[in-house]
């Protein structure tokens, strides 16, 4: 088997409405969507994003850019490809839309081998798993006022979600916290909420909302501080008794690395887009494992199924509705939990007429 073409579909996915995060503002997600062909038929497929589809033509031209060292290979030689784009990339650096590229070609090569061995993603890894925890995470933005706080949350436990994340980040302490106590009534004791700063605070600020969220039952703070401040993670990590949850702005396993040296974290969030790929994710799980540590995978929910159904200490996926309407085939939730998708490779294909609908 050879592959003949990358081809790529820029497309802008409108949200119902804007939202806010303490660092974003956000109205829609751009994606391209990669097609890699074969001479047997057989394509694989991935995506990248950029939120508001901003700069989106830098990354189709990175992909692009790349193509002379992917066509004419065998698509099953994905860690010697991995390994010449990694080379390839070096002078433009090993970070940001370079890796982002690298993510994009390696996730569509092993869709195909998936579908080529005729089997689910995730059992070619090796399954451990058929189902796993996840969280809501479409919803209770800071944008929301508390009674729409309120009744996004009832909604989502209607849905089936045993657990859910609020935004953080608000002018005061109190005002967040206020938030935090309305949904936690809300949903009651037995759903999980956890709660992200989208790195809204100083070290010292942010141990005086873990303290209070504490209170709440609330079961993760995540990114409290900025990403690129790992001895302020590692100083809140150490004062609070909550789980820190961190990661998702690393890229590759030496970004990863990094924050495991620096005790920055109690449990791990590689995304998929900027860690390199599944080839590199699976690398990060392992690291993650050997250091006893937990990882759950950031966005991508589609892609990182095959993940969680085949890393024992993926603890969960987040549940981001935004890209579904990409894909023919849709998200299953059943107690709480994903189910492992079971079609070939990724489980999950391109929706041609919605590409066009949404086409920039």
């Amino acid at each position: 088997m050879k592959i003949t073409a990358l081809t790529t579909q820029l497309v802008n996915l409108p949200l119902d409405k804007p939202i806010r995060t303490a660092i974003h503002d956000m109205r829609s997600v751009g994606c391209v969507c990669l097609t890699v062909h074969t001479n047997e038929g057989l394509v694989g497929e991935a995506y990248a994003f950029a939120l508001n589809a901003q700069r989106l033509s830098v990354f189709d031209e990175m992909i692009k850019g790349l193509a002379h060292l992917v066509v004419g290979k065998d698509p099953h030689y994905s860690e010697g490809i991995w390994q010449s784009i990694w080379q390839e990339i070096n002078p433009s650096g090993l970070k940001g839309v370079t890796i982002s590229a690298l993510s994009t070609i390696d996730t569509a090569l092993w869709d195909i081998v998936g579908k080529a061995a005729q089997q689910p993603l995730y059992k070619v890894f090796g399954a451990c798993r058929d189902s796993v925890a996840t969280y809501a995470s479409g919803g209770l933005w800071l944008s929301a006022s508390v009674d729409e706080l309120v009744t996004e949350a009832d909604a989502l436990v209607e849905q089936g979600f045993v657990a859910m994340k609020l935004r953080l980040g608000k002018a005061t302490l109190e005002e967040d916290i206020e938030r935090v106590k309305q949904v936690r009534q809300a949903i009651g004791p037995n759903i999980e909420l956890l709660c992200d700063a989208n790195q809204a605070f100083t070290p010292k600020q942010a141990i005086r909302m873990g303290e209070q969220l504490q209170a709440h039952g609330v079961n993760w703070f995540e990114e409290p501080v900025a990403a690129h401040d790992l001895k302020g993670h590692a100083q809140v990590r150490r004062a609070l008794s909550i789980e820190v949850a961190s990661g998702e702005g690393e890229y590759t396993r030496f970004g990863i690395q990094a924050m495991i040296d620096a005790g920055a974290a109690d449990i791990l969030m590689p995304d998929l887009q900027r860690i390199g790929g599944l080839t590199e994710m699976l690398r990060v799980a392992h690291l993650a494992s050997a250091h006893n540590l937990p990882i759950s995978t950031h966005i991508f929910t589609e892609q990182s199924l095959s993940i969680a159904g085949s890393c024992s200490n993926c603890i969960s996926v987040e549940h981001m509705p935004w890209y579904g309407r990409l894909f023919n085939e849709f998200m299953v939730l059943e107690d709480g939990k994903l189910q492992i998708p079971q079609g070939h490779g990724l489980g999950f294909t391109f929706n041609t007429d919605l590409l066009k609908y949404y086409a920039l």
